[in-house]
Formats: C-alpha cells, structure tokens, sequence
C-alpha cells in the first residue's frame, strides 16, 4: 500500500487536468472536449457506480467514484478556463448549500456549531423543502415544478414531479386510492388497444407507467430503483434459462411457447432452491 506521503491530492488531480487540457502539450481527446460533450460519460459513470454499488463491489466503488470525481473535475478546468468558476467555487457553493439546508445540525450556519436540540426525519424533510422553495424564490424560479430537470431520466423526473405536488396537497390519501387509480388507467389503456389507436395506446402507456410511479412513492419504494432490480432478476433467469437450454442442446429460438414458459418456471424454482 502506498504511504500517506506518497499518495496523490485534490491539488495533483486539479494539475493533472490542467496538463490533460494544456492545448500544446495535452490529450487531443480532452482538448477537443466541451460542456456539451462530456455530458453522455458523466451519465455512464454515474450509472456504472450505481451498479458498482448494487452488486456490494467496494473496491469497484471506490473506482467509480474517482471517476465521477474526475468529472466533477473536468466541468471545472472547462468552467476555469472560460472564466465561468473554478473548483474552489464547486467547493464552495456546495459547503455554503449544505449549511443553509441543515439548520438542525449546524448551528447558525457555523461548520462547528452544534444545535443541542434533535430533530425528527419528518420535521428534517419538512424544513429541507421550506428551504428549497426559499432558494427558488430567490432565484425567481416561480412555481411548485420550477426546477425540475428534464434531463432527469423517466422515472425520478416522475417521482419527483409527484413528490413536489404532494408538498402543497395535490396528492393521493393512499396507496389504496392509487391502486384504485391503475386500474382506471388500465382500463383506459386496454380501450385504446381495442380502438387500434396508437397515439392513445402511447398516451394511455405513459398515464399507466406514470401511475405505477405514484404507487411505488405511496408504498415508499425508489421507482428505479424497484425497476433496475427486477431487471437484474430477469437478467439472471434469462441466462440461467440459455445455461440449462445449452446443456440440453437446444436453443432458445427452437423452442415454442409453451416450452419456453416451462424453462421460465423450471429456472425460477432452481433458483429459488436453498439447495
């Protein structure tokens, strides 16, 4: 293991991007890059690090997590050398927004000060939201929805659109209610299908996933995650399924149906076997 004295700093990072960007001396790949471009790897290495995390591979989070950093990084050299903000501002806007938010742990906005009084999750989140929608008035972000990102993906974009209408009372009294509510979007989707009308169906589809979102908040489920773990599950009972098929020398496109169906279950009780 390489020694305390050994071990490279915030300050070496900072230099090596600098160096990798250096116009005469540095990468051609990461001279070429801009805000815009880099914007499809921070996605890639944020969702590696969610899958990193996902299968308990620390030593692999810990990887993926200085490659998040370095993008963090990258969007730094690039804000330095148009004069926009450097790192230090990153730093800085971060620490100054975590003090602002947590008023219940520092006390008057002071990193070492300490509020004697504790605080419940509910009266944390309550506060986090008041303080939220401060931060958009001064920004004069108006609206509930204001600040919602549409590069969001699907899913969070949805749950969080829902999680901000409820703040004001827009929202179910249940799951039950929301239950009650996908079946109506079922049917509605069904109806469509049966009218052979493909922008109602797409229409229909959506109104049903976006339900299936509020279902998953009022049961206190992450929807993507819930969804990214059925996926797995599918994904290992698929190969398992290919692994017993070529065992037995047939392939998964030779089989009907009904055969089909039968490894499906067969795979999932072995699977489910403590044996």
């Amino acid at each position: 293991m390489t020694s305390t004295s050994d071990r490279y700093t915030t300050t070496d990072l900072l230099r090596v991007m600098e160096r990798l960007r250096d116009p005469q001396t540095g990468c051609p790949w990461d001279v070429s890059q801009t805000f815009d471009s880099i914007v499809p790897s921070t996605l890639e290495e944020c969702y590696e690090l969610a899958a990193a995390i996902e299968q308990k591979d620390y030593l692999h989070v810990a990887e993926e997590l200085g490659d998040v950093l370095f993008q963090v990084i990258f969007y730094a050299q690039l804000g330095a050398e148009q004069k926009l903000f450097c790192f230090n501002d990153v730093v800085h806007t971060l620490v100054d927004k975590l003090l602002r938010r947590h008023p219940h742990v520092f006390e008057n906005g002071a990193i070492e000060g300490v509020v004697s009084q504790s605080s419940s999750v509910e009266q944390v989140e309550s506060t986090w939201e008041t303080i939220k929608q401060q931060e958009r008035n001064t920004k004069r972000l108006t609206g509930v929805l204001a600040d919602v990102p549409r590069a969001l993906p699907a899913l969070p974009r949805a749950q969080k659109l829902q999680k901000r209408a409820a703040s004001v009372g827009f929202d179910w009294s249940s799951s039950v209610d929301v239950m009650a509510k996908l079946q109506e979007e079922l049917g509605e989707l069904q109806a469509a299908v049966l009218a052979n009308a493909p922008d109602a169906i797409e229409d229909e589809m959506g109104d049903v996933l976006f339900t299936c979102v509020n279902l998953a908040r009022h049961l206190q489920v992450d929807a993507e995650t819930s969804l990214r773990r059925s996926s797995a599950k599918f994904e290992l009972r698929f190969r398992a399924m290919e692994s017993l098929a070529e065992e037995r020398e047939v392939g998964l496109g030779d089989m009907n149906t009904h055969s089909l169906e039968a490894l499906w279950i067969e795979v999932k009780q072995r699977l489910a076997s403590p044996d």
